[in-house]
């Protein structure tokens, strides 16, 4: 098994599956919930956001196969935004998007950002789980029902957080919630 990670463009015929795959997660998730025809996220950005110098999008391959992978664009001109995690639904609970989002702090890193912003869907525990074990800081109470919210903020600081010692596991940042 080789794994490697790839700078490319979610336009890449790579990168299809995993954006087929998000959209119908995306679909069937939240269907017309926030007023939009369902999967509509999927087309809210152009390609050309998640691209250098003010983006970039990374797939991680397996065998040449894409597995995961994920984007960020320009939120401001110090913090880079998060979006299209994705781990292909074959490929689940080995860690990958957890290796993407870090592929993704370091290369935010190189391109001059200190900071991430992201949000994720009230119906994605999954990503909401990954991001409090990843380190980031939740910008909403994690003790109340996350429907209240809608959609979830989450940030973190780059230059801090490479100084700082691995993060407790989920079981407690919940209990400590």
């Amino acid at each position: 098994m080789s794994d490697q990670f790839l700078y490319t463009t979610p336009l890449d015929p790579l990168a299809e599956p995993l954006v087929e795959q998000l959209t119908w997660e995306y679909a069937t998730r939240y269907g017309s919930y926030f007023g939009e025809a369902p999967g509509a996220e999927m087309s809210r950005y152009p390609a050309s956001l998640f691209a250098p110098p003010d983006g970039n999008f990374v797939l991680l391959l397996r065998d040449g196969r894409a597995v995961a992978g994920g984007a960020f664009k320009r939120y401001d001109a110090q913090t880079a935004e998060l979006k299209r995690m994705w781990t292909d639904t074959a490929f689940r609970r080995q860690g990958l998007a957890r290796r993407v989002v870090e592929e993704l702090e370091a290369q935010a890193v190189r391109q001059g950002y200190g900071k991430i912003f992201l949000t994720t869907g009230f119906r994605q525990p999954e990503a909401r789980d990954l991001y409090l074990t990843t380190g980031y800081t939740p910008l909403f109470d994690p003790a109340v029902d996350p429907e209240v919210y809608k959609k979830l903020a989450f940030e973190k600081d780059l230059a801090v957080a490479a100084h700082l010692p691995r993060q407790p596991d989920l079981n407690t940042l919940l209990s400590s919630a």
